[in-house]
């Protein structure tokens, strides 16, 4: 598939906590939410497996319009992680319920139910498949968050800075092995093909950043490359999997799954704008931590092109270097180059590709959801 640059170019329209000091779990009971899950893990997180009709955690990136359609459908799903949860291995529940039940926005797996639901799926297997998408994602967080040495996530330490970096890779492991032993008790070969391809691309993308790492001249394609592989193959993975499920014909496959690629697109934009304009209490991690890690984003890309040549040279310095000390000063030259607002469009751009993408599918209360869900992501602010 060949994917549109953003073309800036041409400025557009206006082991902290010691292992052998953690409690056993003690399996919560039967009537609980999280049935199966440590009690103590439930009652320490003061969150469940939450829905959208008991919480609106799920409602920071998904349209209150359209919550209710799927929140049944989120019920289910939550009921099967929880489930799939389940081990003999204490330190795997806890670790995978902290950093599941941390407040996430559960968007892939909510764009999975919407499209099947909006192509007239019958069946049952979208709930499993909705887990799996959760489970290879929480998986990915686990081990980005070791990479790159974070300690804040949605609000609170890192799973990480929590049980430390073993515990944290082998649990990421556990979930992305228990992910694919679900999927393979779908028996769709499709489906399997789909998201193993998509596991392989997200994963050679997480390398390929890995060595974009201090690079101050990646452009903006380079960018892109990453962010489609890394974050919107998963995004584009969910929907084309809900297309299959249906059984669609090949052109609404690709619809569905242009527009989940579309749609990851813009969230990784927009998060990697608000690593510039953005407030910690409301995004939930630590502003400046994209430039510590030497990322060359979209606002940074646009703030070295549309600046001048000393605005450029200090961006790229930090960039080379990993260094905070002049973030604020960075922060005023994205501004004032326009960086944000170049970036912003940029993302605009893919919400709209998103949203012609479903041109082919029917008009029904799930999809209208689907054409409202853009212009939410475009306006988040964490």
């Amino acid at each position: 598939m060949d994917y549109p640059t953003v073309g800036l170019s041409e400025r557009p329209y206006n082991a902290r906590l010691v292992l052998t000091n953690i409690a056993p779990c003690v399996p919560a009971p039967s009537s609980s939410p999280s049935p199966g899950l440590c009690q103590h893990c439930i009652q320490k997180n003061d969150r469940s497996f939450v829905t959208p009709a008991a919480n609106t955690q799920h409602s920071t990136s998904t349209p209150e319009t359209g919550l209710h359609l799927i929140a049944a459908d989120m019920q289910a799903v939550d009921a099967v992680i929880a489930q799939r949860l389940t081990t003999s291995v204490p330190l795997i529940g806890q670790v995978a319920h902290y950093i599941i039940s941390a407040g996430g926005k559960r968007l892939r797996p909510a764009m999975l139910l919407l499209v099947a639901n909006a192509l007239g799926y019958q069946g049952s297997q979208h709930h499993a498949m909705a887990a799996v998408i959760e489970f290879i994602h929480t998986a990915t967080l686990l081990h980005d968050d070791v990479v790159d040495e974070s300690t804040m996530r949605r609000s609170k330490p890192t799973a990480n800075y929590t049980f430390g970096n073993p515990a944290s890779v082998l649990v990421g492991d556990f979930l992305h092995s228990r992910a694919f032993e679900m999927m393979v008790a779908t028996r769709e070969l499709r489906v399997m093909e789909v998201v193993a391809a998509a596991t392989n691309i997200i994963a050679e993308g997480e390398v390929q950043q890995l060595l974009n790492m201090h690079d101050a001249a990646l452009d903006e394609q380079g960018y892109l490359h990453v962010i489609r592989s890394k974050t919107a193959k998963l995004f584009e993975a969910s929907t084309q999997v809900a297309a299959i499920l249906t059984q669609s014909p090949p052109a609404l496959e690709a619809a569905a799954a242009t527009y989940g690629q579309a749609l990851g697109t813009a969230f990784q934009i927009i998060d990697d704008v608000l690593d510039y304009d953005g407030a910690p209490a409301e995004m939930g991690k630590n502003v400046g931590d994209d430039l510590r890690e030497g990322k060359a984003t979209l606002p940074l890309i646009a703030a070295m092109q549309h600046g001048t040549a000393g605005q450029a040279a200090i961006v790229r310095h930090a960039i080379e270097q990993g260094e905070t000390e002049q973030l604020q000063a960075i922060i005023q030259i994205v501004r004032e180059t326009g960086a944000i607002d170049l970036a912003r469009e940029a993302a605009h751009r893919e919400a709209e590709r998103a949203i012609a993408a479903l041109a082919a599918f029917p008009d029904n209360p799930y999809s209208q959801t689907l054409r409202e869900l853009p212009a939410q992501l475009l306006l988040r602010r964490k």
